[in-house]
């Protein structure tokens, strides 16, 4: 079943673009590992790969600048594909990615979740702070305590808060 559409789809063309784009940085990486050096050589498979991504990419690319693009492509790109749940979530999603390594896993991750889960009920912030709290301290004993993940310290002196713990227990023993 082939699928002919006569106009683009609002994004549409952004988002082939990437893909050409992210193909052949793959195809870059794969062609670092050992070149064209054999047909045998471990970057033979990946160069074949993303080489087939790269022009099935391309041959894409070329199909839609011959379409129309699609009317009222403003209005239809904010509805369609960045309605403000996915605009807000990108924002928080950034702001935890720039402040991770200074605030640290613990603080970081507490803040998106509170502003995530508060944004997501309705500003019901006394709810997102107790969901946002039982959340963190699942995940620190999960990752931090059983799997023993380092995870960023930041503000929160962990090593000292841990130690004082080991302490605390070890003097009752």
């Amino acid at each position: 079943m082939q699928d002919q559409h006569t106009v683009r789809r609002p994004g549409e063309l952004v988002f082939t673009l990437i893909l050409l784009a992210g193909s052949l940085f793959l195809l870059w990486q794969a062609y670092g590992i050992s070149g064209f050096s054999s047909m045998s050589s471990a970057g033979a498979f990946p160069m074949a790969m993303s080489a087939a991504m790269v022009a099935t990419a391309a041959v894409v690319f070329i199909r839609l600048l011959r379409l129309p693009g699609p009317s009222q492509a403003l209005l239809r790109l904010r509805t369609e594909i960045l309605p403000p749940a996915v605009v807000v979530f990108s924002l928080l999603i950034l702001a935890y990615c720039v402040v991770l390594e200074t605030l640290g896993f613990l603080l970081s991750s507490f803040l998106f979740l509170l502003s995530a889960i508060t944004f997501l009920q309705g500003g019901r912030f006394a709810r997102a702070l107790l969901l946002s709290v039982i959340a963190i301290v699942c995940v620190y004993i999960v990752f931090r305590l059983i799997f023993q993940v380092v995870l960023p310290e930041g503000l929160v002196p962990e090593r000292a808060i841990m130690a004082w713990l080991h302490d605390l227990f070890a003097a009752r023993n």
